[in-house]
């Protein structure tokens, strides 16, 4: 499922603008809090779902090519975050619901079966 179908069916918010690739084929979600575990479990291809708000999620994200990070539960990044998604070309999204309910609703979707 592409990118921009996931932000618009979850009605996310889009935290960067213009910025990151909204055709890129997502394949699955990882949740994950710490940034060891991720850069250990994550796969190219997921979005990742996390209360971090920091510019290292950018970074993390960069290297294992994934086209997005949802901050959950309302989280808002860094400003510091949010200028290094948009050089990075890393979308940005926000959603007030939590990781459980988001990853869930990418799974009726049909995401990671």
């Amino acid at each position: 499922m592409k990118l921009g179908e996931i932000i618009e069916k979850l009605k996310l918010e889009r935290l960067t603008s213009g910025e990151g690739n909204l055709a890129a084929e997502v394949r699955g979600c990882y949740i994950g809090d710490l940034l060891s575990n991720v850069m250990a479990h994550a796969q190219a291809g997921n979005v990742w779902l996390t209360v971090q708000i920091h510019p290292n999620i950018v970074a993390v994200a960069s290297l294992l090519n994934l086209p997005a990070i949802i901050l959950v539960e309302g989280h808002q990044p860094q400003p510091e975050t949010l200028a290094k998604a948009k050089e990075e070309g890393i979308v940005l999204l926000s959603s007030e619901h939590t990781s459980y309910h988001l990853a869930g609703q990418m799974y009726m979707l049909g995401l990671g079966r």
